[in-house]
């Protein structure tokens, strides 16, 4: 460890982890784009490819928790290794179901469950990284980048998918999504290590900056997980009821928005591909314009402000975009509205993970795994319960839907208040603007 200038080890490995969230939204959301060719040749309609896309997000919600523990029991750097080759493996898996064979939905179901099981470490293992290597001041845009990473791969995946499918075939697509997550395994497993003090690269100065900023809860061995504490706190209930209607609104769009654009705007495949990045592009700088909002409007105004004022905000935002969007005929300003609900709607995203750090300290991987049960759940829901609303009333109530959801997750945060940790304890007063942040806790 050398005692030179401060190294920034800490930011290389969050822009790794953009890099593997990335990644996973490429693999979950890949189907979306190939579900047009699949539906043919598996026959089979919107309702039956939504319960496959479902199933991904039923097995994704199912280990959130246990992705959590593992991720505080062996670390993030060993489970985010065997994650990746776990998905690598599964996205392989879903290109060889034969469409002849009897029960060849429930296979894919069941193929796309094993998918959800390995992706649900991503983010509870990257959020357990986070609260042993970034600073407070900093989650805010740590976090920002991370879930930039969402928008990233989706917003790659119709051009990319696209052209793979022209040129290989469907199937083609799951194997390069399997290759590169492959890479992206034997990167990390090399360039990561659990915590600041094991990694030979970061030096004296960064290593004092990170163990300045930390709470002194997160210092130290993990300990028994309070669940009683966990369940009882107001705040894990705002944050997931909230993360309940972010998910069903996200997921309008990771599984049905190119299938809208092409059935419901009559888009061919091409055009689709394209107008099909703007929500995820929108999303990409969503969550960068949140994160350094979330510091900024924290260092001056408190963490309420920064992170549950910011993300009420962004509720309120997302639902008038979606009801104004869905509901304009012009297919690119209908297409440049609803891709501004995604974006607004992403401005909160790294509220969720900076709040669930700043209050669970050394149990930061249960508690946001236990949160992003709820975004899982509104996904599965929305992912089988969209397409019906499009069927019986049209996409506008479909989107109107998800409207009414995220407003009422606005209340939700209203709730959520990151001044209160979990577990009682109280740490010096800061001078950095952000003291308080572990006051006693009282849910």
């Amino acid at each position: 460890m050398t005692t030179r200038a401060r190294s920034r080890v800490r930011i290389e490995l969050v822009f790794m982890l953009f890099v593997i969230s990335a990644i996973a939204f490429l693999d979950r959301t890949n189907i979306s784009v190939a579900g047009v060719q699949m539906r043919a040749e598996y026959a089979i309609d919107q309702i039956r490819l939504g319960w496959v896309f479902s199933a991904f997000l039923i097995g994704y919600a199912a280990f959130q928790v246990p992705a959590g523990w593992l991720a505080a029991r062996y670390g993030p750097r060993k489970l985010l290794t065997f994650a990746l080759i776990w998905w690598g493996v599964f996205s392989v898996a879903t290109a060889l179901v034969p469409p002849q064979a009897q029960g060849a939905v429930l296979m894919l179901a069941m193929v796309r469950f094993a998918l959800g099981i390995g992706e649900a470490a991503v983010y509870p293992a990257g959020n357990q990284f986070l609260s042993r290597w970034i600073p407070v001041q900093e989650r805010g845009k740590a976090n920002g980048l991370i879930f930039a990473g969402v928008g990233a791969g989706s917003g790659l995946t119709p051009p990319l998918i696209t052209a793979i499918i022209a040129g290989g075939g469907w199937r083609m697509s799951f194997y390069v999504c399997a290759a590169i997550g492959l890479i992206a395994a034997l990167i990390w497993f090399f360039s990561a290590r659990d915590l600041p003090q094991e990694h030979r690269r970061v030096s004296e100065a960064e290593l004092a900056h990170i163990e300045g900023g930390l709470p002194p809860i997160v210092q130290g061995s993990a300990g028994p997980i309070p669940w009683r504490a966990i369940f009882a706190s107001r705040n894990v209930w705002g944050l997931f009821l909230s993360y309940f209607a972010f998910g069903y609104v996200i997921w309008i769009f990771f599984s049905w928005f190119f299938i809208y654009l092409a059935e419901a705007r009559g888009l061919d495949l091409k055009s689709s591909a394209l107008f099909g990045m703007a929500p995820f592009l929108a999303m990409t700088v969503g969550c960068l314009t949140g994160g350094v909002l979330n510091d900024a409007i924290s260092r001056r105004f408190g963490l309420y402000a920064g992170r549950s004022g910011l993300a009420m905000a962004a509720f309120v935002l997302t639902g008038i975009f979606l009801l104004v969007g869905s509901r304009v005929d012009n297919v690119p300003l209908a297409v440049l509205t609803l891709a501004l609900g995604g974006g607004a709607i992403y401005l909160s995203q790294s509220s969720f993970w900076s709040v669930t750090a700043d209050i669970a300290g050394r149990h930061t991987g249960v508690v946001s795994g236990l949160m992003n049960v709820g975004c899982q759940i509104g996904g599965a829901i929305t992912s089988s319960l969209t397409p019906w609303i499009a069927a019986e009333y049209g996409w506008a109530a479909a989107f109107g839907t998800g409207a009414v959801i995220v407003l009422v997750g606005t209340l939700a945060w209203a709730a959520v208040d990151p001044n209160r940790m979990i577990v009682a304890t109280r740490t010096p007063e800061r001078d950095d603007g952000l003291s308080g942040l572990a006051a006693p806790v009282v849910q």
